[in-house]
């Protein structure tokens, strides 16, 4: 017999009004707990270690971020790799909440960081190390990144990466974030790892398992992330280089200005080692410094740098992955109603296999099924299902095998899909098979709710928090 525990959580009031602003969205991290609610004021309430579903009304929150607000995202800082180590460890994570608003008339963006305290159990401002050109530290407001806020930004948050998207500037900054000292992680350091220059429009971003993720119109657009943060290493000969006196005198191509043979920095973006002036095998490195986690030390004495690159570039092989390939004899009209579709919701099912909602209510399923990226480690399908898709939320825990898909029309239900990943299954001689094989997804249950439902955010694997017409429940099954 299946078990629902249902529970409406009454909202507390605010002291200065008898009615609290409505929410709009909700955001869960589900390592410590952690519950944001932003408002229809642009404000946003943090609730640290919290457990919905024994409470039956919400304390009043203990850190309130005040407008304006555009965007969030929560970001678990760890020493290991995350791409080694997917799943947090509770005794060397961090959990820290990044808000971006516009500042000077929208001319930028102000990014205001707070630090889950261990101690104390509450969220506090953080102090934010950064001395990268475009980037200033103010203790009263925050981070001033130069890039124009515009309209909106978009913000993806990973374990120890963030991915910032200015649509006005048409720019996607990528960021590295670590603690500083011993002070439970109240001193963050910012690195600005990648500039991705956008040529066009982006309407989804994902962050997580070692990939940057962009949804597009008819499909995404994947990045290697470890090329990103250890930035690119590409051979030069003599031939490709027209040096006096050892520097390059051709300043358009990039990574110009830069002195031979000594690897002394040249540019804010890169430097050379390696190799004499005129000699075969100089190479140029990116310096990011954050490598696997770690920071070279040698790179904590100079200016961080980061890496360029167009949207539609190739490097570090970069792919896009259509929906639906263009099928021979297909319609002209065919084709461009596929490219009207826009991929607006990217959601991690595992470290190789993510679902991806299309602005038409549909589902699809991306697999990678290598961690080199590459033309041929791509696969793409639909998934099937009986209704136009609203809202889809998966828990962020790509470390369990059978994964919980919760789906919603936007009206009244929400049903509850189980995804069993089969990869493990599977002989590697065996790989010629169809990929629809290595993913078994059913539908199991479905929760109706008295309200139309606004938001979803997974609790656990079981649980779920809905966001109704300016009411919140909490959903069980067992």
């Amino acid at each position: 017999m299946v078990v629902v525990q249902a529970s409406k959580l009454k909202l507390p009031n605010p002291p200065l009004s008898s009615f609290p602003p409505p929410i709009t969205s909700l955001l869960f991290e589900p390592h410590s707990l952690s519950l944001a609610l932003m408002h229809s004021d642009s404000c946003f309430s943090l609730y640290p270690s919290l457990s919905p579903l024994s409470l039956s009304s919400l304390p009043p929150p203990q850190t309130i971020i005040p407008p304006p607000s555009s965007s969030s995202a929560f970001i678990l800082l760890q020493s290991q790799n995350p791409n080694h180590n997917p799943s947090p460890n509770p005794t060397n994570t961090r959990t820290l909440f990044v808000v971006s608003g516009p500042y000077r008339g929208g001319s930028q963006v102000l990014l205001r960081f707070y630090v889950l305290v261990r101690k104390s159990k509450a969220f506090a401002r953080a102090q934010v190390v950064c001395n990268q050109r475009g980037l200033r530290f103010d203790d009263k407001l925050g981070v001033l990144v130069d890039v124009n806020h515009g309209v909106s930004v978009r913000l993806s948050g990973s374990v120890n990466f963030f991915a910032i998207y200015s649509i006005s500037s048409s720019r996607i900054l990528v960021f590295a974030v670590r603690t500083v000292g011993e002070d439970d992680g109240v001193v963050v350091k910012l690195m600005r790892s990648a500039v991705i220059e956008c040529s066009k429009p982006v309407f989804s971003i994902s962050i997580s398992c070692g990939s940057l993720i962009l949804g597009e119109e008819n499909g995404v657009r994947v990045f290697n992330l470890r090329p990103l943060v250890k930035g690119r290493v590409r051979n030069y000969s003599s031939s490709d280089m027209n040096l006096t006196n050892g520097k390059l005198l051709n300043e358009k191509s990039e990574g110009r200005g830069l002195h031979l043979p000594n690897g002394e920095i040249g540019d804010d973006n890169t430097k050379y080692r390696g190799g004499q002036s005129g000699v075969e095998g100089a190479s140029r490195v990116t310096r990011n410094g954050y490598l696997d986690g770690r920071i070279d030390k040698h790179c904590e004495s100079v200016k961080q740098s980061s890496i360029r690159l167009r949207q539609d570039s190739s490097e570090g092989g970069a792919m896009f992955v259509p929906f639906a390939a263009d099928e021979v004899g297909s319609s002209s009209s065919t084709r461009m109603l596929l490219m009207l579709v826009k991929a607006i919701s990217i959601q991690a099912l595992s470290p190789k296999k993510f679902v991806i909602l299309d602005s038409a209510g549909d589902l699809h399923l991306l697999h990678l099924s290598n961690s080199a990226i590459g033309s041929d480690t791509f696969h793409m399908q639909q998934l099937p299902h009986i209704m136009k898709v609203q809202k889809l939320a998966i828990l962020p825990d790509v470390s369990i095998r059978t994964q919980t898909v919760w789906i919603s029309d936007g009206y009244y239900s929400v049903h509850v899909m189980a995804a069993s990943d089969m990869d493990t299954a599977v002989n590697e001689n065996e790989r010629k098979e169809s990929e629809e094989k290595l993913m078994q997804i059913s539908v199991s249950q479905a929760i109706f709710t008295s309200e139309r439902v606004e938001d979803v955010i997974p609790l656990a694997s079981n649980a779920v928090l809905i966001l109704g017409q300016g009411n919140l429940y909490a959903y069980a099954i067992s």
